[in-house]
């Protein structure tokens, strides 16, 4: 038989006991996770609800979560072979928690106060350093997988398009601001047209910094104590560096892409 033609029929044919044993536990150990940080959510969001937010707040807290866990489920094969869901996806999981309070507090009165600004700017902030955790756990502990990468980098997406429609609601940025959050969901769109905007993209240092930048400036955005003014100004100076990042790789995978 042809190599080609068993190759084709082995990508078809049933998973081996092995794998589905393997791929069975890691799904049990994933959802143990789920279930400790979903509880930890909920604790925290209904404390918040009944001190200070209105009584929504924890409903749409935890279907932000468990939309992010749903589509988080779906993607965990890709963790294999690897029969633990790990302490960095974990982390990564508790920033998603962290997002869905921050989403849910979208419409919500209380958190365009002071005090509500500041919670926000604490919340997003241990939510930002987490994101400087995970990765390097990844690979220090070897539960590094292209299930790992993309769930770290679709949160880091979220968290951007979050605190995006957050700086619009204090009024002190425009509309226009929504562009960082959406460019990303923009970019995985027009993929499906151009098949070569899918393509692997070279580690790139800059790229990093750059996301760490704008999750930086809204965050500063957010602070009670800057001015409409200054926040304009804040916002559009990380909106240009996201920009320059994305027309970079566009640029870079354009020029390959007959490759």
């Amino acid at each position: 038989m042809p190599t080609d033609l068993k190759a084709m029929l082995s990508s078809h044919a049933s998973p081996r006991p092995a794998d589905t044993a393997g791929l069975a536990a890691l799904r049990h150990d994933a959802a143990r996770t789920v279930a400790a940080i979903g509880l930890l959510l909920a604790g925290a969001a209904l404390a918040a609800a009944q001190a200070w937010l209105g009584g929504w707040y924890a409903a749409k807290a935890m279907a932000v979560f468990g939309l992010g866990c749903a589509l988080a489920w779906r993607a965990l094969p890709a963790h294999r072979p690897h029969a633990r869901f790990g302490s960095a996806n974990a982390v990564t999981l508790l920033r998603l928690a962290l997002i869905a309070m921050l989403a849910a507090s979208i419409g919500e009165a209380a958190a365009s106060s002071p005090a509500g600004a500041w919670a926000l700017v604490a919340v997003a902030t241990v939510a930002a350093v987490l994101d400087a955790v995970d990765g390097p756990l990844a690979r220090r502990s070897g539960s590094a997988s292209a299930f790992g990468a993309r769930f770290d980098m679709e949160t880091d997406a979220l968290l951007i398009l979050v605190l995006c429609v957050l700086a619009v609601q204090t009024d002190k940025v425009g509309p226009w601001i929504l562009l960082a959050g959406l460019l990303r969901y923009g970019f995985v769109a027009a993929a499906a047209p151009s098949p070569w905007l899918a393509r692997p993209l070279p580690p790139r240092l800059l790229r990093k910094a750059i996301c760490v930048v704008q999750t930086v400036t809204l965050i500063v955005c957010l602070a009670p104590w800057v001015e409409a003014s200054a926040a304009r100004w804040i916002a559009g100076a990380g909106l240009a560096a996201l920009l320059y990042s994305f027309t970079s790789d566009i640029g870079w995978l354009a020029r390959r892409r007959h490759a």
